[in-house]
C-alpha cells in the first residue's frame, strides 16, 4: 500500500493499538499530525512538551500500555527531555517521537535543530534518528517491543521532515525478533531452591518491594507468598501499591523519608528480599550499613541493578511475576511445613503498633494552618484508598506516602527514581484520560504545581476531571526543610514570593476551589471535592515548619 511516510507512521501507531497521543505540534513534525487529524487516535493537546511526556507516563502506568508522546524539533525536543528522563528512572514504557529538520540539514546549526538522540542517549532505552523512509514501519514496531519487554523503558524515534513525505509501500507486521535483545524472565530453578531453602532458615525475613513488582502485575502472587509464609514487607517509594497498605504484613515505606517500623525491621532482619527495586539511595543510605545482618537476595529482570548499588547473596534475573510463581510452587512442592514466622510476626506489628501519632493532629484549634498529614489520613478514610493519587515531587510526595494509605497497585503514582518537580498535575491528566471511571487525584505543593499549573488549561479544553489538593506553605518546603537541618537554618531562595491566588488562578479555567485553613474543615472539603461532578481545586495552608518526620 503506497503512502507517504507521516501517514505510514501513524499507521503504525494504529496497528500498535495506541489510542491516545499526547503532544505539541511544530513546523518539523507537521506532517505527522496532518496524518494524525485524519486518524481514529485521540490526540491530547497540552499546553507543554514536558507536560506531554508526563502524561503519556501517568497514562501508561494506569493502562500498562506504552504512553506516547510527539514534539516538534529544537525546543520542542529538548522540552520533552525531562519527561523521558522521567520515565527512565522509573521503568515506564513510552514512545516519544520528534520531529527533525531536513536530513540534508542535519549537522548545520540550521533554525530549531537539536542533536536529540545524542541529546537523549543516556537515559533512553534506545533511540532512532530515521535515515530511509521506508525505516519507519519497522522502527515503529521495534520501539514498542522494546518499550514494553525486559526492563520498561522509554524509546525515542527522530523522524527529519523530508523523510516523513517520502511516498514508501507500507507494511506492518508485529513481533519483532531484535538480534542481541533477549529479555529474562524465567528464574534460574537453582537459585529459586536457594531462596526457599534460606526463607526456611531464616528467622526475621523481610521482603523490599519495588515498583517492579507493580510493573510486572505481581502483586497477587507477592501477597500470597508472604501470607503463605509470614513474611512482612517494605515498600519503595515505588513500591507503594505492591501489597495495601492497610495490610497487616506491609510495613510501609524504608527510606530516608520511610516510616520506623519498615526500617527497622530491614536494620534487624537476617534475610532480605529485594524484588523489583534498584536499590537506590533513598532507600537505603549508606549501603555499607544497610541490612547488616541480613544475607540479600536481589530479584531484577534488568542484570544491571543486580549487585550495582548493594552486595547480594543471590542473585536472580528474571520477571517478578514469573519468579514469585517458581517460588510458590517450589514451596508448594517441597515444603508442606510452610516455615510461618509467628514470632518475628509479632514483633513487627508491635513496631507498626508503636508508630507516634503526636504528629498527626486532629484538633480543629489551630485557626492558621491545615496539618497535611492529618489531611491526608482523613483523605484516606473518605476514598478508602480506592482512588488514584498522583503526587508531586517534596514534602507533599514524601506525606502522601507516608499518611495516604493506597489499597490497589497503581493507585500511587509519582516520581520517584528522578524527583521531578512539575510531574503530578500532567501525569494525573494521563492517569485520568486512561482511566476515566477512576477519580484521580493530583497532590501537590505550591513550589511544584506552579512548574506545570499551565495545564489547567489542557484539563479545561479536554474536559478531564481531576482533584487537585494543593499543600500551600509558600516555601519551597523539601529544600527549606534540608536547610534548617543540615545548614543552620539559613533560609535562602525557598520563599515563593509572588504567587497566585490559587483559587482564584483555578476559577480563571472555569475550576471551582476553596482555601481551607482549619483542620476542622477538612472532612467537609474534600467531601465537597469528591462529590463535585468535575474538576476541583483545594489549597490547604500548612506551617512552614511542619516536617516530613
Amino acid at each position: 500500500m503506497k503512502m507517504i511516510a507521516a501517514q505510514a507512521l501513524v499507521k503504525a501507531l494504529e496497528h500498535e493499538e495506541v489510542t491516545t497521543v499526547f503532544g505539541y505540534p511544530g513546523a518539523a513534525n507537521a506532517p505527522i499530525y496532518d496524518a494524525l487529524s485524519k486518524s481514529t487516535i485521540k490526540h491530547i493537546l497540552t499546553r507543554h512538551e514536558q507536560g506531554a511526556a508526563h502524561a503519556a507516563s501517568g497514562y501508561a502506568r494506569v493502562t500498562r500500555k506504552v504512553g506516547v508522546c510527539m514534539a516538534t524539533s529544537g525546543p520542542g525536543a529538548t522540552n520533552l527531555i525531562t519527561g523521558i528522563a522521567t520515565a527512565y528512572m522509573d521503568s515506564i514504557p513510552l514512545i516519544a517521537i520528534t520531529g527533525q529538520v531536513s536530513s540534508e540539514m542535519i549537522g548545520r546549526d540550521v533554525f530549531q535543530e537539536v542533536d536529540i538522540t545524542g541529546a537523549t542517549a543516556p537515559f533512553c532505552k534506545h533511540n532512532y534518528l530515521i535515515k530511509s523512509a521506508k525505516d519507519i514501519p519497522k522502527v515503529i514496531r521495534e520501539a514498542f517491543h522494546i518499550a514494553s519487554t525486559g526492563r520498561p523503558g522509554p524509546v525515542l524515534i527522530d523522524v527529519p521532515i523530508d523523510l516523513q513525505l517520502e511516498e514508501i509501500d507500507f507494511q506492518y507486521s508485529k513481533g519483532p525478533d531484535i538480534r542481541g535483545y533477549k529479555p529474562t524472565y524465567k528464574g534460574h530453578a537453582l537459585q529459586i531452591k536457594k531462596i526457599v531453602e534460606a526463607i526456611a532458615e531464616s528467622a526475621r525475613p523481610v521482603i523490599c518491594a519495588g515498583g517492579g513488582v507493580i510493573t510486572s502485575n505481581a502483586t497477587a502472587e507477592l501477597t500470597e507468598l508472604v501470607e503463605g509464609l509470614g513474611i512482612p514487607v517494605a515498600t519503595t517509594l515505588m513500591g507503594i501499591g505492591a501489597i495495601p497498605v492497610p495490610h497487616p504484613l506491609c510495613l510501609g515505606m524504608l527510606g530516608s523519608h520511610g516510616v520506623r517500623a519498615a526500617n527497622l525491621a530491614v536494620a534487624k532482619s537476617d534475610l532480605l528480599i529485594v524484588i523489583g527495586a534498584r536499590a537506590g539511595d533513598r532507600a537505603t543510605g549508606q549501603t555499607d550499613k544497610f541490612a547488616r545482618q541480613a544475607k540479600i537476595v536481589h530479584i531484577d529482570i534488568d542484570p544491571a541493578e543486580i549487585g550495582k548499588n548493594l552486595g547480594t547473596n543471590i542473585p536472580v534475573v528474571g520477571d517478578a511475576k514469573i519468579i514469585l510463581q517458581q517460588l510458590l510452587n517450589y514451596v508448594d512442592e517441597h515444603y508442606k511445613e510452610k516455615h510461618y514466622k509467628t514470632q518475628w510476626i509479632s514483633t513487627i506489628t508491635q513496631w507498626k503498633n508503636a508508630k507516634p501519632t503526636n504528629n498527626i493532629k486532629e484538633d480543629g484549634n489551630n485557626e492558621q494552618y491545615v496539618n497535611p498529614k492529618y489531611a491526608l489520613s482523613v483523605l484516606s478514610e473518605v476514598t478508602k484508598g480506592e482512588t488514584i493519587v498522583v503526587t508531586e515531587v517534596g514534602q507533599n510526595q514524601i506525606w502522601a506516602a507516608n499518611y495516604y494509605q493506597t489499597v490497589y497497585p497503581g493507585g500511587f503514582l509519582t516520581s520517584g527514581g528522578l524527583g521531578t518537580m512539575g510531574y503530578g498535575l500532567p501525569a494525573a491528566i494521563g492517569a485520568k484520560v486512561g482511566s476515566p471511571e477512576k477519580t484521580v487525584i493530583a497532590i501537590a505543593g505550591d513550589g511544584s504545581f506552579q512548574m506545570s499549573m499551565q495545564e489547567l488549561g489542557t484539563m479545561k479544553q479536554w474536559d478531564i476531571h481531576i482533584k487537585i489538593i494543593l499543600f500551600n506553605n509558600y516555601r519551597l518546603g523539601m529544600v527549606r526543610e534540608l536547610q534548617k537541618m543540615k545548614y543552620q537554618m539559613n533560609y535562602f531562595a525557598v520563599t515563593l514570593e509572588g504567587s497566585p491566588d490559587f483559587v482564584k488562578l483555578a476559577s480563571a479555567y472555569d475550576i471551582p476551589g476553596e482555601k481551607i485553613t482549619n483542620n476542622s474543615k477538612v472532612k467537609e472539603a474534600l467531601d465537597r471535592a469528591l462529590s463535585y461532578q468535575g474538576p476541583y481545586l483545594l489549597e490547604f495552608i500548612v506551617d512552614p515548619e511542619e516536617s516530613t518526620l
